[in-house]
């Protein structure tokens, strides 16, 4: 219960927050979103990147990544033939259990329960992840030529890309950044996580469920809620990373799916209603999982 009380529960309350103005005010998500994405982000990806200790700790979190990411690909391709499913629901699958809400939800979540230092590995895997995301989300949305293209334009199209690429060239050559520069820089890095905490509770607040396909939907939340973690935690026993970061990622990958996968879906008919609940579906359940799962690592 204290687990609950001193790690979810803040994080709860400023989704909650941004659910509550949504239904109230109606704001324009996307405007509020772009900020954060465009300008904020951007300040925290470069941060972080420019002050790490780069180290083979971070090549570790990228195979961690891909390793994680093939292995529910597998996941999703096995049930396809045994369910029959058409490759419109297959997609709506992978978009719901391969991509985890590590920034807005995982972030703070990590932040809560292991410190600066334990966030610091959680923006970079939330990089890892929006890169991941932007690229395999697209592909699988789209499903075919267009969308290898569209999937390469959309992960340059992203601020944080080039804030990773700048903060790696300089930190790697040793280039000072200016401390006015850097002041600034770490001031909207500050104001991040709050902001991508208020956004998800909109995001969730415009999820419109029809009907819920229950047997897709607990598969999905078994995956994403289950599944995930115990990968990572079997992955984590074989790549070489320390105790903290083996447990960084394990919660990271047990966090419920990605309100942007949503985005995907609509745009690319890729079972929007299916990949909506399932979203929903495992933020809710997710109250209860993640509470578990923290018990065992703080």
């Amino acid at each position: 219960m204290s687990v609950f009380v001193g790690v979810v529960l803040p994080v709860l309350l400023i989704f909650l927050a941004g659910f509550t103005i949504q239904k109230l005010a109606k704001l324009d998500i996307k405007s509020v979103s772009t900020v954060a994405l465009y300008v904020m982000l951007p300040c925290l990806v470069f941060e972080t990147f420019y002050e790490a200790k780069l180290n083979q700790e971070y090549l570790m979190m990228l195979i961690f990544s891909i390793l994680l990411l093939m292995s529910i690909l597998v996941i999703n391709k096995v049930v396809k033939r045994i369910r029959n499913y058409d490759s419109s629901t297959e997609s709506g699958l992978i978009l719901s259990t391969a991509f985890m809400n590590s920034g807005n939800y995982g972030a703070p979540i990590i932040l809560f329960a292991f410190g600066e230092e334990g966030f610091v590995y959680s923006v970079s895997f939330l990089v890892l992840q929006a890169i991941i995301m932007n690229f395999f989300g697209v592909y699988y949305a789209a499903k075919g030529s267009a969308g290898l293209k569209m999937a390469l334009a959309s992960v340059f199209k992203m601020p944080p890309t080039y804030a990773v690429i700048a903060a790696l060239i300089m930190n790697l050559a040793a280039i000072p950044m200016p401390e006015n520069l850097m002041s600034s820089v770490e001031l909207l890095a500050a104001a991040t996580i709050p902001m991508v905490m208020v956004i998800l509770g909109m995001q969730l607040a415009e999820i419109k469920v029809i009907q819920m396909e229950w047997s897709k939907v607990s598969y999905a939340s078994i995956v994403r809620l289950v599944a995930s973690p115990l990968i990572a935690f079997a992955l984590t026993l074989v790549l070489p990373m320390s105790d903290l970061m083996a447990s960084v990622l394990i919660v990271a990958a047990a966090m419920p799916s990605a309100a942007t996968t949503t985005i995907y879906a609509v745009q690319f008919n890729s079972k929007p209603e299916l990949v909506s609940s399932i979203t929903l579906t495992t933020t809710l359940l997710s109250i209860i999982t993640i509470p578990v799962l923290l018990m065992m690592y703080i």
